[in-house]
């Protein structure tokens, strides 16, 4: 069985190999057919597709996970289409292939340019999101490369509908379809094959899904990663912040979907304005169903709250349950978020500018936002038409990976006989 397994992941990256010199030199109008036609082929193929998101929501059901992951796996008329017009949108984005990052001449005559090109083959493992399928698999082939998909089992058959229906796409712009493979097994083993066995074939690999799955990436992977461990995001409600503003902006970082790694997981509030703004903030959160875990200042306030422990701080719960501190204005804010934050995304309520500006300049996240919900980093929110993922990373890529992030770079370097004097 491991014998079998490896010639088929060896096979994948050879084809995956060829087909990333074709790719890599595709024109942009090609690439775009073939996005264009995927998305297409993704509505008039709603049916199938649900009928495959049936049949895995059934198991998963059967196996008894939790809301988030049922969350995360679940389509519906409106997230088929919102998959539709993110490929759309990616095909309406520039082609980051062949731009010119710059250029300058030197002294001596040559004339140097600095131009994107593609990764490569990019492998993105990944578990219960089957809508990840159609977003990689369009980013990968818009930015010139080729994509080698490993869904998880829980979302295997809504997977192999969606990949059908990229296939669809490449056929009908005569690219090979090997520019996005999905790992036709899952059986374990192939992730182990991604990480170590196929580094002649894989330039990248980014993991989606749970800690466990990110952390074993990381640990394993003899290729670079681009990826995040945990979404340990905060909001923070300053002294000079609008309650109003703060209540809607609380709820949806924290409600709006649990299970996406935007989710606020820790509320912080400045301790000049709780008296006035703390309990009607977790009176709304436990009003909306959401468990509050607080500090001593957070309990006091309603005999729902629950205490917190030290490990909450920490915690990316992924579930409707924050935890709640009463820090000592912006400054308490930065230390507690430099001390348990993640580095993914933090936001600041307030209506002092000055505060705000400080917030953001301090805070090093990868994303950081003023009177906005930690719900919009996401790459689709950025203009990017849909994200592989979101980096914590300070190398290559940071904040939504999307079509640019996707690419490096080479020197074009030109002269006219130059030789460099001994």
């Amino acid at each position: 069985m491991v014998e079998e397994l490896g010639a088929l992941m060896q096979r994948m990256g050879r084809e995956a190999l060829a087909a990333s010199r074709v790719l890599a030199v595709a024109s942009a109008s090609d690439k775009n057919v073939a996005l264009l036609a995927a998305a297409e082929a993704l509505r008039q193929r709603r049916a199938q597709i649900l009928e495959a998101n049936g049949l895995d929501m059934q198991e998963a059901q059967a196996k008894q996970l939790g809301r988030a992951l049922l969350d995360r796996l679940l389509l519906d008329d409106r997230r088929i289409e919102a998959m539709s017009s993110s490929i759309e949108q990616i095909a309406g984005l520039a082609d980051p292939v062949g731009t010119l990052a710059a250029e300058w001449q030197r002294p001596n005559g040559l004339r140097i340019q600095r131009v994107r090109v593609p990764l490569g083959v990019v492998g993105i493992i990944f578990e219960s999101r089957p809508n990840v399928t159609a977003d990689a698999g369009a980013l990968c082939l818009k930015s010139g490369n080729v994509a080698i998909l490993r869904g998880g089992s829980e979302s295997q058959h809504s997977s192999r509908a969606i990949h059908e229906c990229l296939c669809v796409g490449l056929g009908r712009a005569g690219l090979p379809l090997a520019c996005i493979q999905l790992v036709p097994t899952v059986d374990r083993a192939a992730v182990g094959f991604m990480l170590s066995g196929m580094s002649e074939y894989l330039d990248v690999l980014v993991p989606r899904g749970g800690k466990s799955l990110i952390a074993r990436v990381r640990d394993e992977a003899r290729v670079p990663v681009i990826g995040h461990l945990e979404g340990n995001c905060h909001v923070y409600v300053d002294r000079e912040a609008d309650l109003d503003m703060a209540c809607a902006i609380v709820l949806n970082a924290k409600l709006r979907r649990t299970g996406v790694c935007g989710a606020a997981e820790t509320l912080l509030v400045d301790r000049a304005c709780a008296p006035t703004h703390l309990p009607v903030l977790v009176q709304a959160l436990l009003r909306a169903g959401c468990e509050v875990r607080g500090d001593d200042d957070v309990q006091r306030t309603d005999s729902a709250v629950r205490p917190a422990s030290e490990d909450d701080w920490y915690r990316e719960y992924l579930d409707a349950i924050i935890a709640v501190r009463v820090v000592d204005g912006v400054e308490g804010a930065i230390a507690h978020i430099e001390r348990y934050g993640s580095e993914h995304t933090e936001s600041i309520v307030t209506q002092n500018a000055s505060t705000a500006e400080r917030f953001l300049a301090r805070v090093d996240s990868a994303i950081v936002l003023h009177n906005a919900s930690t719900q919009f980093a996401d790459g689709g929110e950025f203009g990017m038409g849909a994200e592989i993922g979101i980096s914590t990373d300070r190398l290559h890529a940071r904040g939504p990976v999307g079509v640019e992030q996707l690419t490096t770079y080479k020197y074009v370097v030109r002269g006219e006989g130059q030789i460099r004097p001994p």
